[in-house]
């Protein structure tokens, strides 16, 4: 069968089922609607389904025409805390909640898979495991799905997920080898000092002067502690302090992130952002109660299915329609799984400059080309098929 035939063939349910999806997004971990539309889906379809998994999580399991490797597909589900301004017909109901990352597309995509994979099954071996998981946006999903036994019974051999992006034209796959998206770490830092009037400075202790200081410093840790032939980004994103211009506070919080790729670039980051924060708030006669969490790890595709995954998708859509040009400080909890299963993330274009489909992940007027669901069903289903000994 051929993949992008097959996927163009039901390509206007993805777009009915992304389009419904849109219009009704649930936040993370609340995205009960979204699991029982899937879950139907798969039991339709022959898979053998197991929900609640990290409250809303749902795996479909089925078993090609003989034995195999195991092979996971993970497609996210949640919606953001943004209130929409597209206009579209399928604009968000929910007032202050929106799909504006694409997750509406991955789970259209993850359908179409589902379908095409279940009716090819005759053609390939193995096991495929589809896992649709709750809470990627930073709320921790897939953490919380390993730890409920997602990657057991059975135990994958290789993992694949994807996402549609819109800093790539629709039509076409980026996939490359080793590091694609950064790990996260979030800082929170309370500075404690002690208030007073405006006037009178003297019988303070300043803490937002501290604080911002604190912010000045800690921009050295890139520019001069990271290698220049590596790279890190440590932004603050928000600062809170004080009620009226004429009086000092006693306390102001910063809160940022912290990214890189290499473990050790990562450590030596978190290091020295500590030893700067924590040595101005000495010199600036401050308390200092700095919190730094970690995230996600970095995603690091693994060599061989990058590889697997590159020929498949140029089998599908052509050499020149492929590329290895994305690499983002975005973080992605995918991470997780690909610590512990070799695989590949890789990226669907969905912009479209002619039609105005340009806006970035995360804003209000986000939206994407719905060429790409069937490209990206294609994509997967090929690489699946190969991964399975046989394409389907």
């Amino acid at each position: 069968m051929n993949s992008l035939a097959a996927a163009l063939a039901i390509q206007d349910k993805m777009v009915a089922w992304r389009r419904d999806f849109h219009r009704h997004p649930e936040p993370a971990f609340q995205e009960r609607r979204t699991a029982g539309i899937v879950a139907a889906h798969l039991e339709k379809r022959g898979y053998r389904v197991k929900t609640g998994i990290a409250e809303t999580g749902v795996v479909g399991v089925m078993e090609g025409a003989r034995p195999g490797p195991v092979l996971m597909l993970r497609f996210d589900m949640d919606a953001l805390p943004v209130q929409e301004r597209t206009g579209a017909a399928y604009a968000s109901e929910v007032p202050g909640c929106m799909h504006a990352c694409g997750h509406d597309a991955h789970l259209a995509i993850g359908m179409g898979v589902a379908e095409l994979l279940a009716g090819c099954r005759q053609d390939w071996g193995g096991t495929v495991k589809l896992v649709f998981q709750p809470a990627e946006e930073g709320a921790g999903g897939a953490e919380r799905m390993v730890a409920e036994g997602v990657l057991d019974d059975p135990r994958p051999d290789a993992f694949l997920a994807c996402h549609v992006w819109l800093d790539r034209p629709v039509g076409t796959i980026d996939v490359r080898t080793g590091p694609v998206m950064a790990a996260a770490d979030k800082l929170v830092c309370l500075v404690r000092g002690q208030g007073g009037h405006g006037a009178l400075p003297q019988h303070a202790v300043d803490p937002i002067v501290a604080a911002a200081q604190m912010v000045v410093a800690v921009q050295t840790v890139v520019s001069r502690n990271v290698d220049p032939l590596d790279t890190a980004v440590v932004s603050f994103g928000s600062i809170r302090g004080g009620e009226a211009c004429n009086v000092i506070p006693s306390e102001v919080e910063l809160t940022g992130t912290i990214r890189s790729f290499l473990p050790e670039t990562r450590e030596m980051v978190i290091r020295r952002t500590r030893e700067l924060m924590e040595g101005v708030g000495r010199a600036c006669g401050v308390g200092v109660d700095l919190e730094i969490t970690p995230m996600t790890p970095a995603v690091i595709n693994d060599l061989a299915v990058a590889e697997r995954l590159r020929k498949a998708a140029e089998s599908v859509l052509g050499t020149d329609r492929v590329t290895a040009e994305v690499r983002t400080m975005g973080a992605e909890d995918a991470a997780v799984f690909l610590q512990q299963v070799p695989g590949c993330y890789f990226f669907v274009g969905a912009a479209n400059s002619e039609r105005g489909i340009t806006a970035p992940h995360h804003s209000p007027t986000f939206d994407l080309d719905e060429e790409c669901l069937a490209i990206g069903a294609a994509v997967m289903v090929e690489v699946a098929g190969s991964l399975l000994a046989r394409s389907c």
